[in-house]
């Protein structure tokens, strides 16, 4: 696998969408020098960046419907440092332990159509940078059963939250029973998408929750 990876960035160099260094598909450089988020958010909600900083939106974009993966690692390099320091301070003001990390889900159509879930890349990213010492990912918890409209495309907050309710429902219960989850998403605007699924999790049982994005 190293040595077609090594062929490929031969003939298919991979180069920032910012600035164009070779190397990455988007350097950490260019990453931290983006704005951070500013907008109100739920206390719960962590979200790292503006999303109307255009590189930023860039990033996502090429991460979503370009299928560049590499995204996801970049973003959790910076996202995994700020998740261990909210999870140490929650472990002793609110005892956060031992908590599940779970993507935000999308519906099997989706799925089918971008050939794989944004969410869920980077919290394989996340799991081996952490080696499942602070937390572990469990996939097959939430879940999308219909499409709704994209998020993005409803201007109206109301309008947002009414696409997203019952869009998602809970598997393998058991698992959620009195344990604090970690949510993951790439983008975060009203919140709404969050909400739901935080509302169906704590009605399945599960104790703290918590969201991390990319952007808001």
């Amino acid at each position: 696998m190293r040595f077609l990876s090594t062929i490929l960035n031969i003939f298919f160099p991979i180069n920032c969408i910012v600035c164009g260094k070779e190397g990455s598909d988007l350097c950490i450089n260019c990453l931290l020098d983006s704005p951070p988020a500013e907008r109100e958010n739920a206390k719960w909600i962590f979200s790292f960046f503006d999303y109307r900083h255009p590189p930023i939106k860039k990033a996502v974009w090429f991460l979503k419907y370009k299928g560049r993966r590499g995204l996801a690692g970049v973003c959790a390099e910076v996202m995994y440092g700020r998740i261990l320091e909210e999870l140490a301070d929650l472990s002793v003001m609110e005892n956060f332990h031992n908590p599940i990390l779970i993507p935000i889900p999308l519906s099997q159509k989706r799925r089918r159509e971008r050939g794989f879930n944004q969410a869920e890349l980077i919290c394989n990213e996340l799991v081996k940078l952490d080696n499942n010492e602070n937390y572990r990912l469990e996939r097959n918890i939430l879940i999308k059963p219909r499409d709704t409209k994209h998020q993005a495309h409803i201007e109206n907050r109301t309008e947002r939250l009414r696409n997203v309710v019952g869009s998602f429902f809970v598997k393998n219960i058991e698992q959620i029973k009195s344990r604090n989850i970690i949510l993951i998403d790439d983008v975060t605007t009203t919140g709404a998408t969050l909400e739901e699924a935080k509302k169906i999790l704590k009605q399945n049982g599960a104790k703290k929750i918590i969201a991390f994005t990319i952007a808001h």
